[in-house]
């Protein structure tokens, strides 16, 4: 198999870093009402307050232009200058009908899907349904008053007195799967089992699902496993969503759902990375690592989701009874349409080969899966990485990938424009349950 491209794995492109040195916001905005400039006095009606105190907030400072346009910056991620991406605040006091012009003018990547015509999300309180806002209506620019750097700028009406969100992708928060998961413990499925795996830094849950037959976990049983992870990166939110997904998929009565459970055992993680996730961050952990480049040696202190995650893939690797067969670690992807893959290249042709199947059959069986997108290569860069990490340390059986999905939408050849994703429904999941039996089962 060819080499195709080498230059992202969801990773930061070369080049395409912006580092402020001296953005040293370290918290976001509370229930900050921002009064126009040369505005002496009381706060009024209209005089907007911004927050994004809450889960997975993030917003750091707001500077107003005039009356009616306000600069909005990014918080870093906690103790790691380098990555502003992810937003997601609130805004209130506004009067019915006020128009507002906001610019989000410190992003570090200038590589985006903004480019595209991907737009951000809002709702309000009484329209809780996240919708992306009108392409026609955003721009991504170079901004002459920001020394050529680019920002983000769209106009926005409040047509209704309320509290609004808005956000750079659909939210999906660490609360949103515990109660997700409480739901499903609760139901008692004979064929689930949800165990704690161990925590964060911050205490937070490491989940771990088991999905399958009963009579696939008694002692000295062989089984085959597939094993599943998301969110090593906070941000990438629709990670979560095909996770989501996925569990959603395996614990149904659908015939193929109860024919996967009888001849596989599914262990998924659901979220690697809970406090990053829990604290608003894009890439990085409390303490500002990017832990999908600690795969090699992960701390127990410093990264101990990884520390105990590899553990446990290491003894299944390493136990008689278990067959690894697939490790898949589950990304999203904020430059590039559709869902795709990325895969390892080996010297035996054998292993090239077997990799290249999964990635086969999802382009043929799933309508937004992209196999021009779909990358295999081994760059030293990559060497801290999951799927490049357990490639070389579990048994040459077990096939490792990172799955992606875009952060906007995806497009075919006979498609008219992007399509976009949506936090209801993700055709990739839709469609990969039909690969799922197909490879899964071979």
């Amino acid at each position: 198999m060819a080499e195709k491209r080498s230059d992202s794995d969801n990773e930061t492109e070369t080049g395409e870093d912006v580092i402020d040195d001296h953005d040293t916001m370290v918290g976001n905005v509370t229930n900050l009402q921002v009064l126009p400039p040369y505005h002496y006095g009381p706060a009024e009606k209209g005089h907007l307050c911004f927050d994004a105190a809450f889960e997975s907030g993030n917003l750091g400072r707001v500077s107003p232009v005039s009356d009616e346009e306000f600069d909005l910056f990014i918080r870093p991620d906690t103790c790691n200058a380098r990555y502003r991406v992810w937003f997601y605040f609130s805004v209130s006091n506004m009067l019915k009908g006020q128009r507002v012009i906001f610019n989000i003018v410190n992003f570090s990547k200038t590589k985006s899907l903004f480019r595209e015509g991907m737009t951000p999300v809002v709702k309000s309180a009484s329209r809780p349904k996240w919708q992306r806002l009108p392409s026609k209506q955003c721009f991504y620019y170079r901004s002459p008053r920001k020394q050529g750097e680019y920002i983000f700028t769209f106009p926005f009406v409040f047509d209704v007195d309320e509290l609004y969100y808005f956000a750079y992708c659909f939210p999906y928060t660490y609360t949103e799967l515990q109660a997700y998961l409480d739901v499903l413990e609760s139901q008692n499925l004979p064929y689930l089992r949800r165990e704690l795996l161990g925590v964060s830094v911050q205490q937070r849950r490491l989940d771990l699902l088991t999905i399958s037959h009963p009579a696939n976990l008694a002692d000295h049983v062989q089984q085959r496993v597939v094993f599943f992870t998301a969110r090593v990166h906070p941000g990438e939110t629709p990670a979560s969503f095909i996770c989501h997904g996925v569990i959603q998929f395996l614990v149904s009565q659908h015939s193929l759902a109860i024919l996967l459970r009888k001849y596989i055992v599914f262990k998924i993680v659901p979220i690697l990375n809970p406090d990053g996730v829990y604290l608003g961050n894009y890439r990085c952990s409390l303490m500002g690592y990017d832990l999908n480049r600690q795969w090699t040696d992960p701390s127990p202190w410093a990264h101990p989701t990884l520390h105990t995650t590899k553990s446990l893939l290491t003894s299944l690797d390493t136990s008689q009874n278990v067959d690894l067969d697939f490790y898949v670690d589950i990304h999203a992807h904020s430059t590039l349409m559709n869902a795709f893959m990325f895969g390892n290249t080996f010297d035996e042709g054998s292993r090239v080969e077997q990799q290249s199947v999964f990635p086969k059959l999802l382009s043929m069986n799933v309508e937004d899966f992209s196999m021009g997108n779909t990358c295999f290569n081994r760059d030293q860069i990559k060497s801290g990485t999951s799927r490049r990490c357990l490639a070389q340390e579990l048994g040459a059986n077990t096939l490792c990938y990172t799955l992606e999905v875009s952060f906007f939408g995806w497009m075919t050849n006979s498609s008219n424009g992007v399509i976009p994703y949506t936090a209801e429904a993700c055709i990739f999941y839709k469609n990969t349950q039909y690969c799922l039996k197909k490879l899964f089962l071979i």
